[in-house]
């Protein structure tokens, strides 16, 4: 167990440092008291999968911090990339967080309001690789397609909604519409899925893209009773065990641009409930913070928790988080601009 205990003095001395530094001039007493506990930051509302997963990890990490010292979960709805410039100041504050998957995405993509490069942030790991899940494009079961391929032109439209710009279900989405030249129109500005099924159930939309577990989890007579039809998965390399008539992107065409486009929308997926420390943490401490994110994962009491709120745990390291974002960030220019194209609304 030893090995996989952070030096709480290391910590506190990061911790210590980090508020000094925030605080000019804060008597030590003051100093020592706030280092007594971690702040966990979530950029997003209550309620949401974000939400449920930072305020796992609060519950359990420390126990794998020498001390157990206390995680406290905070909501700045600001939004991740905000913190994630605040993260990469050199006088980031003493903290760690979880951030939306698409968040180091948008730096590669060029957004202006982004600051910070995510590969110089200090990543402990995802919850998810997205291994037991898919996005499914579904619509209606009243709805005439009956398979992806009764969607290509000229066949008759089908409306399908989408969430904020920048949302994953939107993103797909625009994907299978511009990319994939489905012949179907995208409605956006609905407010999460459950928006979409009521506005889908009064037959004001066909369909929509979601997470399979999500559709699974929250809207369990629909799938039972096989009130939607999943037309098409994203996010997998085979197709899921649950949907084997169900084609995957990739096999619905061969055009090298569209998949290349299809590998970029995707990647998020890999890393799909990322944390992070502030780019400023020595490498050492980052280390610690990285081996005792990965020892909690392998923890019973945390796997039960997560069962219990319905998070699927499938963890990815810090090294391969870094090498999911490598990879995107070596995407061509030019396909970077077109995608860009395509999913801005």
């Amino acid at each position: 167990m030893a090995g996989d205990l952070i030096s709480r003095k290391v910590f506190l001395h990061y911790a210590v440092g980090g508020v000094l530094a925030a605080s000019a001039g804060s008597p030590p007493c003051a100093a020592a008291t706030v280092s007594s506990a971690i702040k966990l930051t979530i950029p997003a509302a209550r309620g949401g999968i974000n939400d449920l997963a930072g305020r796992l990890v609060a519950r359990h990490l420390g126990r794998f911090i020498d001390g157990n010292p206390t995680i406290n979960a905070d909501n700045d709805q600001h939004g991740g990339v905000a913190l994630a410039n605040r993260f990469a100041a050199p006088d980031a504050p003493p903290e760690i967080a979880i951030v939306q998957r698409a968040v180091p995405q948008l730096a590669i993509q060029g957004d202006a309001s982004v600051k910070f490069d995510p590969l110089k942030l200090n990543w402990l790991g995802s919850l998810s690789s997205f291994a037991n899940d898919a996005y499914v494009l579904i619509v209606n079961a009243r709805h005439p397609a009956k398979t992806v391929w009764d969607l290509a032109p000229p066949a008759p439209p089908a409306l399908i909604g989408g969430d904020a710009p920048g949302s994953t279900n939107l993103v797909f989405a625009l994907i299978a519409k511009q990319a994939l030249k489905l012949n179907i129109e995208v409605k956006d500005g609905f407010s999460g899925a459950a928006g979409m099924f009521f506005a889908m159930m009064n037959g004001d939309l066909d369909g929509q893209v979601i997470g399979l577990n999500s559709l699974m989890a929250n809207q369990p007579e629909l799938w039972r009773q096989n009130e939607v039809r999943p037309l098409l998965q994203f996010g997998r390399r085979t197709r899921h065990p649950l949907l084997k008539d169900v084609p995957l992107a990739s096999e619905y065409t061969k055009d090298s641009d569209a998949l290349r486009l299809v590998a970029f929308a995707e990647a998020p997926l890999s890393m799909a409930l990322p944390f992070m420390a502030p780019a400023s943490l020595a490498v050492e401490r980052a280390q610690m913070l990285q081996q005792a994110f990965m020892s909690m994962m392998r923890d019973r009491d945390f796997l039960a928790d997560a069962a219990r709120v319905k998070l699927d745990i499938t963890p990815v390291s810090a090294e391969r988080v870094r090498q999911i974002i490598a990879v995107m960030v070596a995407t061509p220019k030019d396909l970077i601009a077109r995608y860009n194209a395509i999913t801005t609304v």
